[in-house]
């Protein structure tokens, strides 16, 4: 009898399951007979009494009928089983909610981390020397010395220290009002999105995205069956006066700098926007990414708060602060919708991991952190100032960038190529080991009238040295003009 080979000797354990499978596979023939436990002892080297051990699992379990004097036998029913059982499919039968077949319809957002890359523009990522670890270990190492005599759940709302921290910093910092009960800390922004659409949408329901727009949020609204309804963007963000034609239950944007292309939306479309909520009993879901990062002027104030709250659903992050890989981000509601925002994260997952929340506060109530987004606002200021000069080295006029204001990402737009050969583009550039991610890809593909008519790259800069910066827009030009050649060597059809 063959029970695979292992490294030193085998564990009851072992034994049992590897007699466990061959007993279902049906390996034992139509007498079920199976080796005697002093036999199969002598035959794996292991104590007579590891074999017993294996034995009576496998009795206990029905697998197998045992019986003083006489080899365990397989269970009748087992054997019965086994001569009825059907060839193994090789993809079993998938069985989804109607929720679950949305998901499997819809493309995947997530994009694979490329490797070997010389420098990689990824938009998202951070750049480690810019977290503040000793401090973050610091608040780390107060928690821990003040932690309580036991281990339980927190309240699903979040810590109450750090959403009286976030009350105090959200007013400093963006000019929002707001009570520590108002307030969701969730598990970064993305479970903020999809709570908002569990509550907020039904199946026959519409909602309202920017036009391109973070895909992962629409990818959340549509999970839940309601329909999609795309507002084009310009440089001042979403075009507001076209919400009038449309009736719907959830309106996402982005109005302190529109992602991918960067517009900041004026006061009269802020008004218009808000207008048309409380005219249609719907919702704003305000996400505001990365308010903190605006270069030229002052950050500009958020929705929330610019009229009446109560249509509005202000959601922010620590992600483009601190690290997206602590995962803490936070919702301030309406106070009408506050308990059963409570209840939906309680049923998801009880509540955001605690220790890091204090940790947070800690830096919040120390002045840490908002001196931490100055340094930071400081550091990103000047990679951008050298992205922006790299590239008008390497392509000068040939490029148009947008939305180099606030963030942490650049749109270049290439005049020399139509958006058609924007994948093209892409891929010439990464055989230069350097990750660039195209802009049509933001666009709802449905509404293919209105994309651009250039190639359009999205390139993110917080996770690079200047140096880095400066190495990969050369490698890029190199590409681009490598690419250009080629296309014009290839004669044109007749």
């Amino acid at each position: 009898m063959k029970l695979g080979t292992r490294k030193g000797a085998l564990g009851a354990r072992q034994i049992y399951e590897a007699l466990r499978d061959q007993i279902v596979s049906g390996v034992y023939g139509s007498d079920g007979l199976l080796p005697s436990s002093r036999a199969l002892a002598g035959e794996l080297a292991v104590s007579r009494t590891t074999i017993t051990a294996a034995y009576e699992q496998l009795s206990a379990e029905g697998f197998i009928d045992v019986r003083q004097g006489a080899r365990p036998r397989v269970a009748p029913a087992v054997v019965d089983q086994n001569k009825t059982i059907q060839p193994p499919r090789i993809h079993g039968p998938t069985r989804l909610s109607d929720y679950g077949n949305r998901l499997k319809s819809i493309s995947q957002p997530y994009q694979e981390r490329r490797h070997n890359l010389i420098v990689d523009f990824k938009y998202g990522d951070l750049a480690l020397s810019d977290f503040p670890a000793l401090a973050w270990k610091r608040a780390v190492n107060t928690t821990m010395a003040n932690s309580p005599d036991r281990l339980s759940y927190s309240d699903p709302k979040g810590s109450r220290r750090l959403r009286c921290a976030l009350q105090g910093y959200l007013w400093r910092a963006r000019t929002l009002r707001c009570s520590p009960d108002q307030i969701i800390v969730v598990n970064g922004s993305q479970q903020g999105l999809d709570v908002c659409a569990r509550l907020l949408l039904n199946e026959h329901d519409s909602f309202v995205v920017e036009n391109p727009c973070y895909t992962s949020a629409r990818y959340a609204f549509r999970a839940t069956g309601a329909a999609l309804i795309p507002i084009n963007v310009d440089k001042d963000g979403m075009e507001t006066q076209h919400l009038a034609d449309h009736d719907a239950r959830l309106a996402y944007v982005t109005p302190s700098h529109q992602y991918p292309l960067g517009g900041v939306m004026p006061i009269g479309r802020r008004h218009q926007l808000l207008s048309w909520a409380r005219q249609r009993d719907a919702y704003i879901i305000e996400d505001d990414y990365d308010g903190e990062y605006r270069y030229d002027i002052n950050p500009v104030p958020p929705l929330y708060g610019l009229e009446s709250t109560e249509n509005v659903i202000y959601l922010g992050t620590i992600s483009k602060t601190l690290s997206p890989a602590l995962r803490l981000g936070y919702l301030v509601v309406p106070s009408q919708l506050q308990d059963a925002f409570a209840l939906a994260k309680q049923l998801a997952d009880r509540h955001t991991p605690t220790m890091e929340q204090e940790a947070l506060a800690t830096l919040i109530e120390s002045g840490t952190y908002e001196s931490h987004v100055r340094r930071v606002r400081r550091r990103n200021g000047e990679r951008r100032a050298v992205l922006l000069g790299a590239l008008r080295q390497a392509f000068g006029d040939r490029v148009v960038i947008e939305g180099a204001d606030a963030g942490l990402h650049i749109v270049v737009w290439f005049r020399d190529f139509p958006s058609s050969m924007e994948n093209e583009l892409v891929d010439a550039i990464l055989t230069r080991s350097v990750g660039a991610y195209p802009v049509t890809s933001l666009y709802e593909p449905d509404q293919s009238a209105i994309r651009p008519d250039f190639a359009g790259l999205v390139l993110g800069y917080a996770a690079l040295t200047t140096s880095r910066i400066e190495r990969g827009i050369r490698l890029m030009g190199q590409a681009v003009n490598d690419f250009e050649a080629k296309r014009r060597s290839i004669p044109a059809r007749s």
